[in-house]
């Protein structure tokens, strides 16, 4: 519990400087491409359109039921796909954020803690702007901005919660072990196809235990969170109550693993190199 602790207390004391490197780390992520932070958008528009050509007309994929309302598979795909792939490059990021960085971490002056922070921050501004997109694209579909939006604020300090907690114990640990990296990038593209992200989880209805095993996800919970949202369903985080305590208390897990971890090893960290 102190380690969880200290780790968060590193952020709020240097959370100036993990904004600036995020905003540098963005940057220079980009600044080699012509089209530079161009990219950011193309690639996951590129991809969210290749996903509705193979499950919504390929596969025939029907329109979704929402809350009790009809969605167009198309509006119920763009509604979440936006929130996995913050999830799944900020994950990815994080994992590598201390090891590819040992060298420069010798020079500075600062927690290690902050280093998947930035990281992650770097992947939020994008995540915020294909948000604001996809509010865009759902009122010219018809679904209007609603008071249900400010739930929007909840599930995104939820998701960075959850990253922030994953990205502890995977950054430490592939830092200790390169092999780690690799695992994770195989092991996180099965999630995106058991999350509800692609299909709608009522399909598994004629197996009710697989169903509700799946929904214990954390991620599931984010991304039915986010088409409540959207869609102006309903408070979900309130109305799912029992999926709000799971939640937290798997982030909760996650975070005191990953903050032992971290404070246990990162004097050590420089051996690595």
């Amino acid at each position: 519990m102190k380690s969880a602790i200290n780790i968060i207390k590193e952020q709020f004391e240097h959370f100036y400087l993990i904004r600036r490197l995020s905003l540098y780390e963005l940057k220079s992520r980009n600044k080699s491409n012509y089209l530079g932070m161009g990219w950011e958008v193309l690639n996951p528009m590129i991809q969210i359109l290749i996903y509705w050509f193979v499950f919504g007309t390929l596969l025939r994929r029907t329109p979704v039921e929402v809350g009790g309302q009809v969605v167009p598979f198309i509006s119920w795909l763009v509604a979440a796909f936006f929130l996995w792939i913050f999830f799944y490059q900020s994950t990815i990021q994080g994992s590598k954020s201390i090891y590819s960085r040992l060298k420069i971490l010798s020079k500075m002056n600062f927690p290690m803690s902050i280093i998947p922070s930035f990281v992650i921050f770097s992947q939020l501004y994008i995540h915020l702007f294909l948000l604001i997109i996809t509010m865009i694209l759902l009122n010219f579909m018809g679904y209007f901005v609603s008071i249900y939006y400010i739930q929007l604020i909840y599930y995104v300090f939820a998701l960075l919660s959850l990253i922030f907690s994953i990205s502890l114990i995977t950054s430490t640990l592939s830092t200790i072990i390169r092999d780690i990296h690799m695992f994770i990038n195989s092991t996180l593209r099965m999630f995106l196809y058991v999350s509800g992200v692609l299909w709608p989880l009522s399909l598994l209805k004629d197996f009710p235990t697989i169903m509700k095993l799946m929904q214990f996800n954390p991620l599931y919970y984010l991304v039915d969170g986010y088409r409540a949202a959207l869609f102006g369903v309903e408070w979900h985080f309130i109305a799912n109550w029992e999926m709000t305590v799971v939640f937290w208390t798997i982030v909760t897990i996650l975070l005191l693993i990953g903050a032992s971890l971290h404070m246990k090893f990162r004097k050590h960290f420089i051996d690595y190199l």
